[in-house]
């Protein structure tokens, strides 16, 4: 039977989420409060993990171990790396970096991690193209796209920090729990897909966009994963 988990990670990006669970029960767990019910009458389990790729990660081994999950949404918002992506458009992740990861010393290139199969962790293929199918119909003005998600501890709000960020990794979005997220569904062989509406562009102006849109761009993630756990 499926239990998806959906994690967000602050209380915006969730809170609607939680307002729509049915028989929901609350579990406490390494500081985070699990809520356990029904959406649309699919079993899940909603959390806010905290901001971070520690927080991320400990959360996702949480739901793996403790609630047994068989699928993983992340929603929650990002600054733009794509000049495809504006303000308030949505990117459905292809796949996930770790951008901080750095082992170039020792041979590696940016972002790999050493001793592991795979550093660019690919979200499960059916979950992001029924990601997208959820967006076009509860999100009708919205433009959605496929792209890669690239994490770090850090807000992106510099321009070159954003060109390396393009560069090196290519990516879509820069955000800051994204990739232990998939990392962590990696690990544990649980199909994952990560949802970020556009909060700013990752550059010098980020720091004053992103108070501005981010709730704009948490409801429409909201929506989306709203309809997408019927869905699965």
């Amino acid at each position: 039977m499926k239990k998806i988990g959906i994690i967000g990670a602050m209380e915006l990006e969730v809170e609607e989420l939680k307002s729509r669970l049915d028989g929901a029960k609350v579990t406490k767990k390494a500081g985070m409060d699990f809520y356990e019910g029904t959406l649309g009458g699919a079993p899940v389990v909603v959390v806010r993990c905290g901001i971070g790729k520690v927080n991320a990660a400990l959360c996702v081994q949480i739901l793996a171990d403790l609630f047994q999950v068989t699928h993983v949404i992340n929603t929650g918002v990002a600054g733009s790396l794509n000049a495809k992506l504006d303000i308030g458009d949505i990117l459905i992740s292809k796949d996930a970096v770790h951008h901080d990861m750095d082992v170039t010393p020792l041979g590696y290139a940016p972002g790999i991690v050493p001793q592991l199969e795979e550093s660019y962790f690919k979200a499960d293929k059916r979950l992001a193209e029924l990601a997208l199918e959820s967006c076009r119909k509860v999100n009708p003005d919205v433009h959605a796209l496929m792209g890669r998600v690239v994490s770090g501890d850090q807000f992106i709000a510099k321009k070159e920090v954003k060109e390396r960020l393009i560069s090196i990794f290519h990516g879509d979005c820069a955000e800051m729990e994204g990739a232990s997220i998939a990392h962590g569904s990696y690990l544990n062989g649980i199909p994952f897909v990560i949802i970020r509406a556009i909060s700013d562009k990752a550059d010098d102006s980020a720091e004053m966009d992103y108070p501005t849109f981010e709730k704009a761009a948490a409801a429409h993630c909201a929506r989306l994963v709203a309809d997408l756990v019927t869905a699965i």
